[in-house]
């Protein structure tokens, strides 16, 4: 009897979990999507993208003229004394130092300033995914890349991407 008891009691717990787990509402988010493809995110990868080839084509044509530079003393080092070589060597490898740290500063500065976009982006994604899951009951949203198979009626990607680009049209990038 004690036993039976018991039984019933699990079986009984056991019916209202799993009750109360079928009525969650789980939906999906393609987050990349989102970064991507909002207003804001599109004008910060543009200007990123604008800054990285602005900065990619100046760096090139320094790279040409330190390269000229280097050829035209390799001609004159039998003309010039050992002296003057070990000079002009040593200014053009200073001058090559301090091309590859600019162009360095350069690309960490773009980089640094592509996290932060991400981050501004995010930060404003998250009140706005959180009232848009508390005004639909929503009781988990999940990665799209982490979902195998599910209805597209679960995935929220083109409405929560339509709401942020109204909430935030632009990001200032500097």
């Amino acid at each position: 009897m004690k036993y039976l008891v018991k039984f019933f009691v699990v079986t009984f717990l056991l019916l209202i979990c799993t009750h109360v787990l079928a009525e969650q509402k789980i939906t999906y988010l393609d987050i990349k999507f989102v970064l991507n493809n909002s207003k804001a995110g599109k004008g910060a990868q543009d200007f990123l993208q604008k800054s990285f080839k602005e900065n990619q084509k100046k760096f090139l044509e320094e790279e040409k003229a330190l390269k000229k530079r280097e050829n035209e003393l390799l001609s004159q080092k039998t003309i010039l004394t050992k002296e003057q070589y070990g000079k002009k060597s040593d200014e053009l490898r200073k001058t090559v130092m301090d091309y590859q740290s600019r162009r360095r500063a350069s690309i960490d500065k773009i980089t640094k300033q592509r996290a932060e976009a991400k981050q501004m982006l995010l930060k404003k994604l998250d009140p706005i995914l959180q009232t848009y899951i508390n005004e639909n009951g929503i009781s988990l949203v999940v990665k799209k890349k982490n979902v195998l198979v599910g209805r597209t009626e679960l995935d929220i990607t083109a409405i929560i991407v339509e709401k942020l680009n109204k909430e935030l049209p632009s990001l200032n990038i500097k």
